[in-house]
């Protein structure tokens, strides 16, 4: 299927370096998916002004998906403190005109394998369970992550957060 999509798409390729024009096309893409809210697109802003400003010390790790010139998708992640090699994936999103084409599936599989590569034992996901939100459990269920806990009315009152994991080893 990658095969596919870079000639489909003429995928450009996928990069881990933070650059300034990144806050510009991660606001695109968290807007475009209809699923944030200003204050929780102002966060993922914030994590990729502390990565330009504190460099890897900042503790937040990036990728990237570019196809034609255009960041269409990333994912931002980082190794848990206090923990021994476990991470959190904070981020993952997809321009909604880029949704469904496996896209995100491969942006995952580079984060997974960096992340191994670091030796990082697991993957943790917390996400929104509401029912908007059922295509992007059916994401994570179907790459593997395991529900292991479900927090009521976290986020909101009915807004229930879900927490995933995908052991590593």
């Amino acid at each position: 299927m990658q095969n596919d999509m870079k000639q489909e798409f003429k995928v450009k390729g996928f990069r881990k370096t933070v650059v300034p024009s990144d806050s510009m096309s991660v606001t695109q893409i968290l807007k475009s998916t209809g699923f944030f809210k200003p204050h929780e697109i102002d966060v993922a802003i914030e994590l990729i002004e502390d990565r330009l400003k504190n460099g890897e010390g900042c503790g937040y790790q990036f990728y990237f998906l570019e196809i034609e010139g255009r960041t269409v998708a990333y994912g931002c992640y980082g190794e848990i403190p206090c923990t021994i090699k476990n991470y959190d994936l904070y981020w993952l999103a997809v321009d909604n005109s880029f949704r469904g084409k496996g896209l995100g599936r491969m942006l995952l599989e580079k984060i997974e394998a960096d992340i191994k590569a670091h030796s990082g034992r697991g993957i943790y996901i917390e996400t929104s369970n509401k029912t908007q939100y059922a295509p992007t459990i059916g994401f994570y269920e179907s790459c593997d992550y395991q529900l292991i806990a479900t927090f009521t009315d976290f986020y909101d009152i009915g807004d229930n957060k879900a927490v995933f994991y995908k052991n590593l080893l």
